[in-house]
């Protein structure tokens, strides 16, 4: 029998972004900037304290995405689907490689607090493909500790960090996106980041006015300006992708009752907080073939997606 919290297993309808705060009205001025990134935020900050049934799943999702990217500014070519592989794939204890370290820097920054210290940094700056000496790190969590404790509005902040990074390694702007994330949740008080900012660092709100503009980076003119909208426009996708993924749980909750397997109920768990799942999943109460059929069963009854397109090493989700 599967067994589910009902207070996890609540799926009130998501909150979205409202539409004045996603107008394109033209160049903005930097006020009306920061006041509709602060509308986004506050429709996401419920999304980001609550714990519906699939918050991991969402997390996990949305780090996949900013992972992908992330390959752009590392000068690689994966996409979301061979970054997912990368990860899925590795064998336990393995090198996941180059492009698998970066996705599993975004997921760390998904799945753990937003705390702030030398040892963390020192961790993600070696993941990220990076090197920095210990005392320019230590400089960069007094940086952010001053920030925070000074009480520096939430993109502000963000922004601030960045621009921090660049000044400090002009070679690091992957670090200062997800260092920027990670702040942004700190001063919001979020109990987990969320990963936003890397996907929209290539867009519009990072592009100068002039026709076919310079991208904008960390430390540049109108920069702050910059994050401001593009975390209207993060903020609006993540809501869309939770209403998205709510649905989904929804319909793979309501199915729960007609799966008889033992290990189902684990599967169900392992399916609401992760971005993927191994259809060749070997637990305790369930074999490779067992799991085989019940994803098979979870596929007839329209419950999850495949997402690899292979016959083989196939990886379902919500």
């Amino acid at each position: 029998m599967i067994r589910l919290d009902p207070a996890s297993a609540s799926l009130a309808a998501p909150p979205a972004v409202p539409a004045w705060a996603l107008a394109a009205d033209g160049v903005l001025h930097d006020a009306d900037a920061a006041f509709r990134a602060g509308a986004a935020l506050a429709s996401l900050d419920t999304l980001g304290r609550a714990q519906p049934a699939w918050a991991g799943a969402w997390r996990q999702r949305l780090a996949l995405r900013c992972a992908a990217a992330s390959m752009r500014l590392a000068g690689r070519a994966e996409d979301e689907a061979a970054l997912r592989d990368a990860w899925q794939l590795c064998p336990a204890g393995a090198d996941p490689g180059p492009a698998g370290a970066i996705f599993g820097a975004w997921r760390q920054l998904a799945l753990q607090p937003p705390a702030v210290g030398a040892d963390r940094l020192a961790k993600m700056v070696e993941m990220l493909g990076l090197a920095w000496d210990d005392e320019g790190l230590a400089e960069l969590c007094r940086h952010i500790e001053n920030l925070v404790e000074g009480q520096t509005p939430a993109p502000f902040a963000a922004a601030a960090t960045a621009t921090r990074v660049i000044a400090m390694r002009p070679d690091a702007e992957l670090f200062g996106w997800w260092l920027a994330d990670l702040v942004l949740a700190q001063s919001l008080r979020w109990p987990r980041p969320l990963p936003l900012l890397m996907t929209q660092a290539f867009g519009p709100a990072f592009r100068t006015e002039a026709v076919g503009g310079k991208r904008i980076r960390p430390g540049d003119k109108n920069f702050e300006r910059s994050v401001c909208v593009a975390l209207v426009q993060g903020a609006a996708e993540a809501c869309r992708l939770a209403a998205e993924l709510s649905r989904r749980a929804e319909k793979l909750l309501a199915v729960a009752p007609k799966l008889r397997a033992k290990g189902a109920g684990d599967v169900i768990f392992l399916l609401l907080n992760a971005d993927a799942v191994a259809g060749s999943l070997v637990t305790k109460n369930l074999s490779r073939f067992a799991a085989r059929r019940l994803f098979e069963r979870l596929q007839q009854l329209e419950a999850v997606r495949e997402l690899s397109g292979r016959p083989t090493f196939r990886l379902f989700g919500l």
